[in-house]
């Protein structure tokens, strides 16, 4: 199982970035797959996340009408659109995918987790 996350950099405040993350060894079919961040000091939160066998999503209240997560399920990708960024949004992004029957929105702390890819939001 690998999930390769990118699409990470700088910008503005109030801009746009789209985050991937392409995932193999595994079918999107039925896993909870989302994406998580870290802002230097601070703990790893989850940011958005998707059941792909019901498209139940989740979205973080800092984020809510602001961010999008989507998924293309025959290219086996993730994705996160981010608009109206804030500096508070700076952070690395892990997408991380749980191949297990969960109950909880987000995938579990010990799920398939990929590289982080660093989002800065300039004032």
């Amino acid at each position: 199982v690998q999930l390769q996350a990118s699409g990470g950099g700088l910008v503005q405040t109030g801009g746009s970035l789209r985050l991937s993350c392409a995932a193999s060894g595994f079918s999107f079919d039925d896993v909870t797959i989302g994406w998580f961040r870290q802002a230097p000091g601070k703990e790893r939160e989850g940011v958005s996340c998707i059941t792909i066998s019901d498209g139940t999503t989740y979205y973080s209240d800092s984020v809510k009408g602001r961010f999008t997560i989507s998924s293309d399920n025959a290219k086996n990708t993730l994705y996160l659109q981010m608009n109206s960024l804030k500096p508070e949004d700076t952070a690395v992004y892990y997408c991380a995918a749980d191949l297990r029957y969960i109950t909880t929105m987000c995938p579990h702390a010990d799920a398939y987790w990929g590289q982080g890819t660093l989002v800065t939001v300039s004032s």
